[in-house]
């Protein structure tokens, strides 16, 4: 069936305007989710063994995944073998995606991100900061191998950091965060697409913390209320802590 509309999109299978529109992941050929998915089982079935890729229908280029359910904000993603994507990620990076899903500033109360400008804190290096990227951007894109967006985004934050070496305190705290904002959001815009700024915040969060990773990832589970008891407990005293150590550091400063 030829198109009637400029604006309308067929599915090169069924030949019917697109229906729960769906792209393999290297091409980019648009066609109805049920069409493609189909398409994959009937060549998965020609196989004895487990198949990793599929090309294209229309162009022949091997792709890797099925991207689907895009509204602007999220998407979902059908790996061709799905078993081999979950072997590569973790029950951390689940419990990460699940907290994004959850409302944001969720340890707001804990971490203090104004004082972490404040105080020129975002001139110290964190040294878990690129594992820590690497992981959050495995959780947002399902994909394990991010080399690339984790060297782009990471390097956006080290040219920033010697930028603000070199120049010294010239701007307000604030005008430097926002400024950090700006560069880092169009950075991880093209790769995270609506959980962009939720990434940003969770970034702050996590600087500003000053933990490891797994310090950090107790905390949030500790405000999310997914700790045994023992570990609960373990978690709020060391919430209590950083909040009289932060109290601490004002009134130092005060004193100055």
């Amino acid at each position: 069936m030829a198109s009637s509309s400029g604006s309308r999109k067929d599915c090169p299978i069924c030949l019917e305007p697109v229906k729960d529109e769906a792209y393999l992941d290297q091409c980019f050929h648009a066609f109805c989710y049920q069409c493609i998915a189909q398409w994959l089982r009937l060549v998965a079935n020609k196989h004895s063994q487990p198949i990793s890729s599929i090309r294209c229908p229309l162009c022949k280029t091997e792709n890797f995944s099925i991207v689907h359910c895009f509204d602007g904000e999220s998407f979902q993603r059908h790996y061709v073998n799905q078993d081999h994507r979950k072997s590569h990620l973790s029950n951390v990076h689940e419990f990460r995606r699940q907290f994004y899903k959850r409302e944001a500033g969720i340890a707001n109360n804990i971490f203090d991100v104004q004082q972490y400008w404040k105080r020129h804190k975002y001139r110290q290096k964190n040294i878990w900061l690129q594992n820590w990227l690497r992981r959050e951007i495995q959780t947002l894109t399902q994909e394990e191998n991010v080399d690339i967006i984790l060297h782009h985004i990471h390097g956006v934050i080290e040219s920033f950091l010697r930028r603000e070496e070199q120049e010294g305190i010239k701007a307000m705290p604030e005008q430097k965060r926002e400024e950090f904002r700006g560069l880092l959001s169009d950075a991880a815009r093209p790769f995270l697409l609506g959980y962009t700024e939720r990434f940003f915040s969770e970034l702050e969060l996590f600087l500003a913390s000053g933990l490891n990773i797994e310090a950090y990832d107790k905390v949030c589970k500790q405000r999310l209320g997914l700790l045994s008891g023992e570990t609960r407990e373990t978690s709020e005293e060391f919430c209590d802590e950083y909040r009289y150590l932060h109290l601490l550091d004002e009134d130092a400063e005060k004193t100055d």
